[in-house]
């Protein structure tokens, strides 16, 4: 049975996915005012810095803009976010938004073999020790939902001998907003982290220095999963 960390949450934390959740659901409309410290602190049943520190890191989102000695208005998050939103946006209502899970699904599909690309080229040869650890770590594991962490652990290796900050912050957010889904997901990607042939394969191009064969490995694994996910979603769009 794997065990997770239990999470430790803070009122601020709570604060900020209640007023975050209104924003995403657009129940407060772009340009629009929140209530002051005071009202949203007596509404909330929580202390004023508790609400200063929540409306901070909605500043930092980019879902507010804050005016010192004025009002905090909500700002437009598909122009200013960045993809540490991914999370909230993902369950923004409880449930799984489809259309931001179909987004994850397509980048995925598309980043993990330039990604795969770059870490051959960058890395090769070098990784292979701990691709290799990661990639026997993943082969003894017998739980779907173990797998799936073992499969992302395998990927981080891959990110770190790509060698680009960029990458490796848009992989923690993607990573981010699918573990809150993991286990809702493990029946439908347990065909693909059991597919210890294409991992393999995908080892080889890697550390073998190999960008064309690395990518097209990469898809291989990846799209199989991919398209059966993206086509559910469709579907599940156009249901009545």
């Amino acid at each position: 049975m794997p065990l997770k960390p239990v999470p430790r949450r803070s009122v601020t934390e709570d604060v900020f996915d209640q007023i975050a959740a209104e924003v995403l659901r657009g129940d407060v409309a772009v340009g629009e005012a929140l209530p002051s410290e005071r009202r949203l602190a007596e509404v909330l049943g929580v202390s004023r810095p508790s609400v200063r520190e929540a409306l901070k890191r909605l500043g930092h989102a980019g879902l507010v803009d804050i005016r010192q000695g004025d009002t905090t208005t909500v700002r437009d998050f598909r122009r200013h976010a960045g993809m540490d939103l991914l999370p909230q946006l993902l369950m923004s209502s409880g449930t799984v938004d489809i259309p931001t899970a179909r987004s994850v699904m397509e980048t995925r599909l598309h980043v993990g073999p330039f990604v795969a690309r770059l870490a051959a080229e960058r890395g090769g040869a070098e990784l292979g020790p701990a691709l290799t650890a990661a990639l026997d770590e993943l082969v003894v594991q017998t739980d779907s939902v173990a797998r799936q962490y073992a499969a992302m652990a395998y990927w981080d290796v891959v990110v770190d001998g790509a060698d680009s900050i960029a990458l490796r912050l848009m992989y923690n957010s993607l990573r981010g907003s699918y573990e809150p889904v993991i286990d809702a997901m493990s029946v439908v990607m347990d065909a693909e982290v059991s597919n210890h042939a294409a991992y393999r394969t995908l080892t080889k191009a890697i550390t073998g220095g190999k960008p064309a064969a690395a990518a097209k490995a990469a898809t291989d694994l990846l799209r199989p999963a991919t398209d059966a996910l993206l086509d559910a979603m469709r579907a599940l769009e156009e249901s009545p």
